[in-house]
């Protein structure tokens, strides 16, 4: 099923007598895949409404990312949560697509400093699982549920309606752009360096560490944006800041070079075409180093990224290793690896009951015959 318009969608979901597979642009093939009838978004393309003077975008669900880059790329603007591409690392193909970016709620370096996809996100259009065609935020203030919809699609995984258009706030590419290198830092120096830089005044828009980087050693990388001459200024005032490292510190001011750095990061390039399972872990970057001691002394050899500060770590372990088992504090999500694996580890973290039961009142109120990507998010 691919539908060309709202109306369409509705309708379609209506008359659906069993479940369906909400796909937007096919590229992230993660959690429990249902045998259900393929539905894509793919159809509700093309940007309806550019405001560049007002920074507001809105467009089909399924236009893709790249539409969508070069329509505000044109006016120098751009997505401020620098959403991540993940075909690379999880090995698929397909067209990202904005629909897609909300729906998982992908955020990139840049959400230390500029938020998530949802905070970006001003309204919502969707069909809901009884075919009620829905509306919040932007352009519509209110919505007939009660309920902050614009929030709550993010990061639903098409299992609470069928996205069919997006609002999103957008932001001006800033002149200029530095990181701050510092070189053979282990994990604790790095994420105190980290916080160091994200608690100065200089308005760090991307702190990561990778305990090997592009030559084989430790680098930790400190990104500023701006105008030209405040991001030298900061660029300086960061390296002074952490000189009592001990660490070798390197500055580059070049924007093209940072953008590549950056997306290398963003989009987990070391992990790709790998043959290990990897896992996306969200902790307070202070645990960060010790989570990753428990891993890697349940998986020696396990490969580490540490993003947002410390906050996000992404790991590649061995086939079938059971990470979730170590990491007493945090939020672990599995990504990649063998359906096998995920079915008896589960893709998503198990939620307390509490929270358990809202998730299943919610998928009730707003897919009452469990028809979207059921299973999915279980």
């Amino acid at each position: 099923m691919t539908p060309a318009s709202e109306a369409e969608t509705a309708e379609m979901v209506a008359s659906a007598k069993s479940a369906l597979r909400i796909q937007g642009g096919g590229t992230r093939n993660i959690g429990a895949q249902n045998s259900g009838t393929p539905f894509s978004t793919a159809a509700l393309s093309g940007v309806r409404l550019y405001e560049p003077g007002a920074l507001t975008i809105v467009a089909g669900a399924g236009t893709p990312m790249a539409e969508i880059e070069a329509t505000l790329a044109s006016e120098n603007q751009r997505l401020a949560f620098e959403p991540v591409d993940h075909r690379g690392v999880l090995g698929t193909n397909g067209t990202p697509t904005i629909g897609g970016a909300v729906a998982a709620n992908v955020s990139g370096p840049r959400r230390i400093q500029a938020g998530a996809c949802r905070d970006s996100l001003l309204g919502v259009l969707f069909v809901d699982g009884a075919g009620r065609i829905l509306k919040n935020g932007g352009r519509v203030m209110k919505n007939v549920t009660g309920y902050d919809l614009v929030k709550l699609m993010a990061g639903s995984w098409g299992t609470l309606g069928v996205l069919t258009e997006v609002s999103l706030k957008v932001q001006a590419i800033p002149e200029a752009a530095g990181t701050v290198t510092l070189h053979g830092l282990d994990a604790i120096a790095a994420t105190k360096a980290m916080s160091a830089a994200l608690g100065s005044p200089y308005d760090v828009s991307g702190a990561a560490h990778l305990p090997v980087g592009k030559d084989g050693t430790a680098v930790t990388m400190i990104r500023v944006e701006g105008l030209e001459t405040s991001v030298a200024y900061r660029t300086e005032k960061l390296k002074a800041l952490l000189a009592s490292t001990g660490a070798d510190i390197a500055i580059t001011h070049n924007a093209a070079t940072a953008a590549q750095e950056w997306a290398w990061v963003r989009d987990v390039t070391p992990f790709h075409n790998g043959a290990g399972d990897v896992w996306r872990i969200s902790v307070k970057p202070t645990d960060g180093p010790q989570v990753v001691a428990a891993i890697e002394a349940r998986a020696p050899g396990a490969q580490v990224i540490y993003d947002w500060g410390g906050g996000l770590i992404w790991v590649e372990v061995a086939p079938d290793t059971d990470v979730r088992a170590v990491v007493s504090q945090g939020h672990a999500t599995l990504l990649r690896a063998s359906d096998a694996t995920k079915d008896r580890l589960r893709v998503f973290q198990p939620e307390p009951a509490p929270l358990t039961a809202l998730s299943a009142g919610l998928r009730t109120k707003f897919d009452p015959r469990s028809i979207l990507n059921p299973g999915l998010m279980e």
